[in-house]
């Protein structure tokens, strides 16, 4: 059995006394109070200079743009923590226990949160390794498009349609990407298909032809235009020229509508 503990009431004649004590505490308190928000808001108009000041010097620096946003971020947690700190050790509160308040506050907050700091080190990944930068093409987690945006927690793409895709950076710095755009020249791979009793040595003539009279194609690169694959009904020719990067989706279309054109001329 826990014990029962009685208080007495205050008695009328004790309420002034209690009324008199507490108007001396707020007349003490209240000083300090005003003190600590005073310090508080000149913190806050520092720490957007600040801020302010970095994002200006990352925009100078060599440092790769997509990490511009992502230091920015963290350099004002971090401010904000460090005004809060200094305003509550104004009010009197113990800086030891302030600290180890926010220790204990952040350990609850990254138990329950777990995702989120999986996201925010998949960042960190993101900026260290740089398998992508802002503005490059890439592949990955099914989706295809151009980096836009590496914040705290997520990229942004762009899809070629216009979309806006953000995938959590814990999910993109563990999947394989494929980034379209890191080199200024790619391979362009495009199968033809024809019919089995087709000329197909006309077919690669055509096809020849086509790719390198295009002014796209690189001329230091190597053309091939060979079979490979033999089904039934089916043969497969396959045509693998370079071009520069910018240029990959231009000559595809390109090629395959000269192709389709001169197929239609050629081939029943």
């Amino acid at each position: 059995m826990f014990p029962i503990i009685y208080t007495s009431p205050i008695s009328p004649s004790d309420v002034p006394g209690y009324l008199e004590t507490l108007s001396e505490r707020l007349k003490g308190f209240f000083p300090t109070f005003i003190f600590a928000l005073i310090i508080f808001f000149i913190g806050y108009i520092i720490a957007k200079i600040v801020i302010s000041i970095v994002g200006k010097g990352l925009k100078k620096s060599k440092l790769d743009e997509s990490a511009h946003g992502f230091i920015k971020t963290l350099i004002q947690i971090m401010l904000y923590v460090l005004i809060s700190v200094i305003a509550l050790s104004t009010l009197g509160a113990d800086l030891s226990s302030i600290v180890a308040v926010i220790g204990a506050a952040g350990l609850a907050i990254g138990l329950s949160l777990q995702n989120s700091l999986a996201n925010v080190a998949g960042g960190f990944i993101i900026l260290f390794t740089k398998p992508f930068k802002k503005g490059d093409f890439i592949e990955t987690c099914g989706v295809s498009g151009t980096v836009y945006e590496i914040s705290i927690l997520s990229t942004t793409f762009i899809t070629t349609d216009n979309k806006v895709i953000r995938i959590p950076n814990g999910t993109l710095s563990s999947s394989t990407t494929i980034n379209c755009t890191e080199k200024d020249r790619r391979r362009l791979d495009i199968d033809f298909k024809i019919k089995n009793e087709h000329d197909y040595k006309k077919a690669i003539e055509i096809i020849e032809n086509i790719v390198k009279e295009n002014p796209l194609v690189l001329k230091d690169g190597e053309v091939f235009v060979r079979i490979t694959e033999l089904t039934p009904g089916i043969t497969t020719i396959t045509s693998k020229v370079w071009v520069k990067t910018d240029d990959y989706y231009d000559l595809k279309s390109d090629i395959l509508e000269s192709v389709k054109s001169e197929f239609d001329k050629v081939f029943d």
